[in-house]
């Protein structure tokens, strides 16, 4: 197996789901996550994302009460709202494309977060039209916007233990 930085990172990273919230989270490090999110692919260079970053406890704790699987960020000291811009959406059989730009946006934040020594982890909104409600509300959020997740982010508090996925039974070579 290939043992560099980039594959190392990737093997290892793990959701986590405890957060230090006497730690804070730096504007620098949610600065260089955003980058990372933006560095990420995106079809006909559409980028059709929008991220509200969320440092305030009320949002916060709001998040862990309205949405059915984001009960850590109650602890977690930020949080990134990676949403869709329709206004960027492409249009036609291409009109759910934006989907896959912000998965890859999110999971270049999910591994940067992971390079930099902090824990993170994708919780899901979309599609669910409840949690997209739910969000839409808690930020006061325009409807351009469609709230596709919500990572909460901060210090470990109990770094998780990578799992390792690797089935070669779900695998076709030619």
């Amino acid at each position: 197996m290939e043992n560099n930085d980039a594959i190392t990172n990737i093997l290892t990273r793990a959701s986590n789901r405890r957060f230090n919230p006497e730690i804070p989270v730096t504007d620098s490090q949610i600065e260089t996550l955003l980058r990372a999110a933006m560095a990420a692919p995106t079809a006909v260079n559409k980028r059709p994302w929008h991220f509200v970053v969320v440092r305030d406890r009320v949002l916060l704790d709001g998040f862990g009460t309205s949405l059915p699987y984001c009960h850590m960020a109650k602890y977690a000291p930020a949080a990134i709202v990676v949403c869709g811009d329709s206004r960027r959406f492409l249009e036609g059989e291409n009109s759910t494309i934006w989907v896959q730009d912000l998965s890859a946006a999110s999971e270049n934040i999910l591994l940067a977060a992971h390079a930099m020594g902090l824990g993170a982890v994708w919780t899901s909104v979309y599609p669910y039209a409840e949690r997209v409600e739910a969000v839409r509300k808690l930020v006061d959020m325009s409807p351009l916007f469609v709230p596709f997740n919500v990572i909460p982010v901060g210090h470990s508090a109990s770094p998780r233990p990578p799992m390792d996925k690797w089935d070669p039974s779900c695998v076709t070579y030619l």
